[in-house]
């Protein structure tokens, strides 16, 4: 995934604007930038970030190499093991020891409680150095203003087209793993965060149930949300009203507050549909008996009765349960990008930028991540660059809890996520560089 953002970062930057060419193969598109510092893995579900610094974790299904975990954690055959075990649930980090992550950024990881056999979750970050090319006269490429019928050309700011070369980028990584589920037989999909730190400014990219906030002075800033049938219920529903085919016949585009019985057709019920936040009346007819296109609540949402994310990469091949309707139509590759500016704010050390995969944010909310930021940051001095690492560590404890009464126990006694969970904490005003 990196590689993509990558690549389309450095074309931006090397073409003055105009939009990469899209790729003839399924390999990795060639580079203007320098090597990575950190080899990506492959992605499967969240966190990255690129420019001066780029890092990203994901979530794997299957892959076409062998299992393996971020190359930045440098585990011997034995870690790896350790790493792999779902009854210890070993929290991994970077050693003190050797080179640290860009900007003094820190991870933590702990594999599930045994609902996979490996850890579904994977990271990335690296340095990427990319510089644009000069014209001639050895003035800075300008992005191209053709001949327009407008009266006036639209301002096309640097921002949007960074945003723009994000947004291909994952469409570009989607359409990669089409062709590779043929010739690699390689199969699943998964969700991505991404951010970029480019010129000054933070690009964060989300496609799927991974979350990114800023905890800037105590304060809570959301840098992405979550895409599920909930939050996304009146772009399905619009896209099955417009092309009821993709619904088979088997779905209605409509949501009730619950299944419509068959004995109640004729009469009145509360239903809404893609126009609607909120309720109204309606006469129960034929077609409403069929199952709804959306169904259920919080993280027992679903779409299609089938998944609970409705953006992220992949999934060419996923059908509605015991049918042959593909259900890739509803699924979007396009993240909704979200951008920080970090020169209209003096950063203190303990302001930071936190990603965490969906195995964090089930378990612990926004104000409980912001507690944990100021209570693990006031134990160690500014300058001490590990208390980031030990920041993503507690973080990552915190939501897994400890092993109590056959399951993962929270200190309030509910249980704990026994999910993946993969944290990335990057310093904003740290000891780090942002030149």
């Amino acid at each position: 995934m990196l590689n993509r953002v990558r690549s389309a970062v450095a074309h931006l930057v090397s073409s003055g604007g105009a939009p990469p060419p899209r790729p003839k193969s399924p390999d990795l598109p060639n580079s203007t930038s320098a090597p990575p510092a950190d080899p990506p893995q492959a992605p499967r579900s969240p966190p990255a970030r690129a420019g001066s610094g780029s890092a990203a974790p994901a979530r794997t299904v299957e892959s076409r190499a062998s299992f393996c975990r971020p190359t930045f954690l440098q585990l011997s055959p034995g870690g790896l093991r350790r790493a792999d075990d779902h009854a210890g649930r070993a929290v991994q980090s970077p050693p003190d020891t050797g080179r640290r992550l860009p900007w003094s950024t820190g991870y933590a990881e702990v594999i599930n409680s045994g609902k996979s056999r490996h850890n579904e979750d994977q990271a990335c970050c690296e340095v990427v150095y990319v510089e644009g090319r000069r014209s001639v006269s050895g003035a800075p490429r300008e992005p191209s203003r053709g001949q327009s019928c407008w009266s006036s050309q639209k301002e096309v700011t640097h921002e949007s087209l960074v945003v723009g070369a994000i947004e291909n980028a994952f469409q570009f990584m989607d359409e990669q793993m089409a062709r590779e589920r043929h010739g690699h037989q390689v199969e699943g999909g998964c969700c991505a965060l991404v951010v970029v730190y480019l010129l000054g400014k933070v690009y964060v990219a989300n496609a799927g149930d991974s979350r990114a906030i800023i905890v800037r002075n105590g304060e809570i800033i959301p840098m992405s949300r979550e895409f599920t049938p909930e939050t996304e219920r009146q772009r399905l529903q619009m896209l099955g009203f417009l092309k009821p085919e993709l619904l088979g016949g088997e779905f209605t585009h409509l949501e009730f507050p619950r299944r419509v019985q068959p004995k109640e057709l004729g009469q009145r019920m509360l239903y809404r549909d893609q126009n609607m936040t909120g309720w109204a009346y309606k006469k129960i007819e034929l077609e409403d008996l069929r199952f709804p296109l959306v169904c259920g609540e919080g993280k027992k949402a679903r779409m299609m009765a089938t998944i609970g994310v409705t953006r992220g990469l992949g999934d060419h091949n996923l059908r509605v349960c015991s049918s042959t309707l593909p259900i890739k139509p509803f699924l979007s590759s396009f993240p909704e990008v979200r951008v920080y500016d970090l020169t209209q704010y003096e950063h203190c050390p303990d302001d930071v930028l936190v990603l965490g995969t969906d195995g964090l944010w089930d378990v612990t909310s926004d104000c409980e991540v912001a507690a944990t930021v100021d209570r693990v940051l006031s134990a160690y001095e500014p300058n001490d660059p590990s208390r980031y690492t030990a920041l993503a560590q507690a973080l990552v404890l915190g939501a897994r809890g400890t092993p109590r009464d056959r399951g993962w126990r929270l200190p309030n006694n509910k249980l704990g996520s026994g999910d993946d969970i993969s944290v990335f904490v990057i310093p904003l005003g740290g000891p780090g560089s942002y030149s």
